[in-house]
């Protein structure tokens, strides 16, 4: 019999497998399909200190192996989310949840992640910010809260090892990487950009070897645990992103594609876990190096 168990900031998680922030909303659509209790846990919608209605559309476009996004952190804001999502989660999914916080100044991630900190249901803090703010949010953040704060890193930078040791240096817990790529694509028709807002960020499956490489990199500049994404679509990917560093594994696009894509992974994962002869999933974290 494999372990699927793995142990994330002082928090057991049953298996790996977390749906990304963005696409899987607060899992009540998700809960309606599937038994979300499956997953090791899922990092909820980017959650701001005021209600958002987002970018104009189009927001989404396609593209070969993935798509383009620019909704513009769409969400009904903190005090919302705690006064009606987290309770009403609480009927559907029984264990601690990821909380995904996004601001536009160090005092709005500071009160966004103090709120949430309080909430028992959260488990763990997960803070994108813009890479040249990531250590000094940090630091913030970790003086107002008790959870762990994991960082999530964007790739749109020149050296991200040396932002997740300024992470890491700030305080941060954990780390999650990638977030998606900056991109654009144009309507020949139109002579213009597909995205009301220009450029979107990528993601899908066409990314998932830029996120192998720079979860490897990051893995042996910090010692601190990382959660791999960008890309995952398959039990596969998860052993790959693992063998690379990751302790646990976000799936994004996926989900948009394949509603079941998550229940699929964590159902599929012991099989390949015995195809590659592996009996626990904490041996393999850093395989790779």
């Amino acid at each position: 019999m494999v372990d699927t168990r793995v142990n994330l900031c002082g928090i057991e998680l049953s298996n790996p497998v977390i749906p990304a922030s963005g696409t899987f909303g607060f899992g009540r659509e998700f809960a309606e399909l599937y038994d979300i209790n499956c997953l090791g846990t899922f990092s909820f919608k980017g959650t701001t200190r005021e209600p958002r209605f987002g970018n104009p559309t189009p927001r989404i476009a396609e593209c070969a192996g993935g798509m383009l996004n620019a909704v513009g952190l769409q969400n009904p804001g903190v005090d919302h989310v705690i006064e009606h999502e987290l309770p009403e989660m609480k009927e559907f999914f029984h264990k601690p949840v990821m909380a995904n916080v996004s601001g536009f100044s160090i005092d709005e991630y500071v009160e966004v992640c103090q709120k949430l900190d309080a909430c028992e249901q959260v488990g763990w803090l997960e803070v994108g910010t813009d890479p040249k703010m990531a250590a000094e949010v940090t630091r913030a953040v970790k003086e107002v809260t008790t959870k762990p704060v994991i960082m999530k890193l964007s790739p749109n930078v020149t050296d991200i090892a040396a932002i997740a040791r300024a992470c890491e240096e700030a305080g941060a817990d954990a780390l999650s990487l990638i977030n998606t790529l900056m991109g654009m694509r144009i309507d020949l028709r139109r002579r213009r950009p597909l995205l009301a807002n220009k450029t979107g960020g990528m993601s899908g499956s066409a990314i998932f070897p830029l996120a192998v490489r720079m979860v490897y990199q990051v893995y042996e500049a910090v010692k601190i645990p990382i959660v791999g994404l960008g890309g995952v679509s398959c039990a596969e990917d998860v052993i790959e992103m693992m063998l690379a560093g990751a302790t646990a594994v976000q799936v994004g696009a996926a989900n948009l594609i394949e509603p079941f894509a998550c229940r699929d992974i964590v159902e599929q994962l012991p099989a390949t876990m015995e195809k590659y002869r592996i009996e626990k999933l904490t041996d393999i974290i850093g395989g790779a190096h």
